[in-house]
Formats: C-alpha cells, sequence, structure tokens
C-alpha cells in the first residue's frame, strides 16, 4: 500500500459485462433494423440514378437561386446533391448494419507470427467464413442485393463522367471554330466594344502603346454569354506601322489591322489561359499563367514557353462613324492545341 492508502498495483478488471443489444434478442428489432439499412441503401441507389440523370437531362446553363448562395448553376447542385446522397446512403448503411445487426461480442485474439502454411490459410478462411455469418448475409438477402447494388451503381458516375468529358473530338473542333465574330456572308460587320462596359471604340480612342479588353457587339444577344465569351475575348492594341517586323509575319499583321491597330485572341493557344499581360517596350503579349510570350510585331508568334501556335489574329477596319469593326472572324480556331488540331 502507499502512503495515501492506494494499492501500489492494479489488477486488469478485463473486459466489461456484454450489453445485449435490441437487435441481438428481438426478432423484430432486428427485422426493423434490416428495413432501415436496406432503405439506406436503396437512398443511395435512387441517388446515384438521381446523378445520371440530371448529368444528361440538365443543361448546363440553368440557373437556380439559393438563399444565402445566391444564383447559381443547376446542374452542379443537383450532381452534389445527389452524388452526396449516394455516397452518405453506403456509409450510412454501412454503418448502421455494423452498429444494430453485426456480432457485437469482444473477441480477445492472440498474435502470433505470420506464417504461409496450409494451416493459417486454412484459419483465415474460416474467419471470413465466421464474418459472412455473422453478417448474416445468408440470413438477410436483401442487405446482400440492395448494399452490392448500391456499391455497385457507385461507380457508375465515375464512368459517366469520364464518358462524357471525351465527347467527340471532331465536334468539339468544328464548334471552336465558331465564335460570335463570325459575319454571315453579306452581313454587317460587327463592332468592337469595351469589355466590361459594352461601349463601342474608335480608331481615335486608340492611343499607341494602349490596350483594350474588347468583345463584339453581338455579346449582347448571346443566349450563351459565359461560352461566347470564352471564345470571343480579343485584345486590342496600337504600334506604330514602324514598328512591325519586315517579313511576311509583320505584313500580314498589319495589313489584318488599321493604321497600326490589331486585334489577337486573348486566349492562349497553351491551355486556354487569359493572356492578359503587354509589354509596351518589347510587343510582347505575356500569358501569366505559364510564360508563354508572343510576339506582337510578327503577327502574335510564339517566342518562347509551352505554347505551340501563334494567337490568332481578329481582322479589323473602321465603318463609316469611324468605330472599329470586324468584317469577318477569326481564320483559325482559337483556344488551345490538342492532337486532333493541326494548328
Amino acid at each position: 500500500m502507499s502512503d495515501k492508502g492506494l494499492p501500489a498495483t492494479f489488477e486488469n478488471p478485463g473486459l466489461p459485462p456484454h450489453i445485449h443489444r435490441a437487435a441481438d434478442d428481438d426478432p423484430r428489432a432486428a427485422k426493423r433494423a434490416e428495413r432501415q439499412v436496406a432503405a439506406l441503401f436503396t437512398l443511395s441507389i435512387i441517388g446515384t440514378l438521381g446523378f445520371i440523370v440530371s448529368y444528361f437531362a440538365v443543361p448546363n446553363d440553368t440557373t437556380v437561386f439559393i438563399p444565402f448562395i445566391g444564383k447559381t448553376i443547376l446542374l452542379n447542385i443537383l450532381l452534389g446533391v445527389t452524388l452526396a446522397v449516394s455516397l452518405l446512403g453506403i456509409g450510412f448503411g454501412a454503418v448502421h448494419w455494423a452498429k444494430t445487426l453485426m456480432s457485437d461480442e469482444e473477441v480477445i485474439e492472440e498474435r502470433h507470427p505470420i506464417a504461409s502454411s496450409d494451416e493459417d490459410r486454412a484459419k483465415a478462411v474460416g474467419i471470413l467464413n465466421a464474418g459472412a455469418e455473422q453478417a448474416q448475409l445468408k440470413r438477410r438477402p436483401i442487405l446482400k442485393a440492395t448494399g452490392a447494388t448500391a456499391m455497385g451503381l457507385f461507380a457508375l458516375p465515375l464512368g459517366v463522367q469520364l464518358a462524357g468529358s471525351m465527347g467527340n473530338p471532331t465536334k468539339a473542333l468544328e464548334e471552336s471554330k465558331e465564335t460570335i465574330w463570325d459575319v454571315p456572308e453579306g452581313g454587317k460587320p460587327i463592332r468592337l466594344v469595351r469589355d466590361v462596359e459594352r461601349t463601342p471604340i474608335k480608331a481615335s480612342d486608340v492611343a499607341i502603346g494602349s490596350v483594350f479588353h474588347i468583345l463584339p457587339e453581338t455579346i449582347k444577344d448571346s443566349k450563351h454569354v459565359l461560352a461566347d465569351k470564352a471564345k470571343a475575348a480579343v485584345l486590342l492594341m496600337r504600334l506604330h506601322p514602324s514598328s512591325f517586323a519586315n517579313d511576311s509575319l509583320g505584313e500580314k499583321a498589319k495589313s489584318w489591322g488599321y493604321e497600326g491597330i490589331v486585334a489577337y485572341s486573348k486566349i492562349c493557344t497553351h491551355v486556354g489561359c487569359p493572356v492578359g499581360l503587354y509589354e509596351q517596350q518589347t510587343h510582347h503579349l505575356l500569358c501569366p499563367c505559364h510564360q508563354s510570350t508572343f510576339d506582337v510585331t510578327r503577327d502574335c508568334n510564339v517566342i518562347f514557353g509551352p505554347a505551340k501556335r501563334a494567337l490568332p489574329q481578329l481582322k479589323i477596319t473602321v465603318d463609316d462613324e469611324g468605330y472599329l469593326v470586324a468584317p469577318q472572324g477569326f481564320a483559325e480556331p482559337v483556344g488551345p492545341s490538342y492532337w486532333e488540331r493541326k494548328k
């Protein structure tokens, strides 16, 4: 005994008395728990099917107002909620199954070195069989069916997203060639407007060395503003006519401009980042994301970085009122390069 009357050592009290659960003694409680687990797995199945239906049926430009969040894209909300329901249904069902129906007996197992003998393998198989028996897989087929279905279907959204992201490369290439800068045959040239003010810009407004972020005037009539803006964003700059290179690239850049004013796609040909930095002294455009550098004096040809193509140029002129207009769209697709694209 210690000075304070406490024993010097304590004996191991062992495991506390086992407390039986309601499902251990009452078949009705066990059946009720079985139905609850099956309902959770069924909820997961509904969530997975809802994800697949939403992925194909809901347009990706439909918006909805949600309190405390604001206006957001409906498809993102539906995909997130249905995927959460699918995963939580499996998780809650598995935990509830373990807590209410699986064996609850405390087992003490002495650890021994693992040996790859036939006896040990046979013992492992016996343990697995005992686990299956304790989980009541044979006695409760509804749990086995709904649980296996829920977990099997849960893998489908991953495959659906993979298949959906692959798409049709030929169709994607054709769509990338189309922008709202395109002027139909015999159509009226499209005015250049400032982003974000959406006001037209005159040639006299563009001083040498200045830069403007430009969109087509037709953006106001677009039903898919973000998608159209992503392909139509343009940088407008003015150089002194003598600054252009004295070669075919420089002559082409100058001839597609107006009195030294040139317009190029703002979308980097590497991975589509916005090319928004203009070096006034060197006449270089820089993509701040991966440092691709384009020489404006030579038709925005790549001089540094991972980009493989020059920025597409937008041909411009002026209308009767002196406003800058585009008589035609880009001559080549805008945006990043990929295998199916030859240029």
